[in-house]
């Protein structure tokens, strides 16, 4: 009898530590698929637009790392309408930092440099260091 309750009790304790995956997945919730579709209009978008030396390049924070901070920078042409970019780059951000948050992502929270320069490069922006 002492045999069958200590094992009934081991089974209640195991039972306890058992993680339970839910698929019952909210119609709010973001998916992988929605971050690429949106960053693969973002990336479209910016290299619809060539740069020269006259025009320039610039560089935008893009991503949201599980502890904060971006995950990438994007280089582009200055000939971008800036208020655009801007709007879209900060919308996939707050996406993205709502994924991480609904999955409860981890990230190796290192914090990463802009780049120090970019330039044009055969019509291509590019970081120079």
């Amino acid at each position: 009898m002492k045999t069958l309750i200590q094992i009934i009790l081991l089974s209640l304790v195991l039972q306890s530590f058992q993680c339970s995956k839910s698929d019952n997945k909210s119609p709010n919730d973001i998916t992988p698929e929605q971050l690429q579709t949106k960053k693969q209009e973002i990336v479209t978008y910016i290299n619809s637009f060539s740069c020269s030396e006259a025009v320039g390049c610039s560089s935008i924070a893009f991503g949201e790392k599980a502890c904060g901070g971006p995950k990438e920078y994007l280089l582009f042409s200055n000939a971008v309408n800036m208020s655009q970019i801007q709007q879209m780059v900060s919308s996939y951000n707050e996406l993205e930092k709502q994924y991480n948050i609904q999955i409860n992502a981890i990230s190796d929270c290192m914090f990463l440099q802009p780049p120090t320069s970019v330039g044009c490069v055969n019509g291509v922006c590019t970081a120079i260091n």
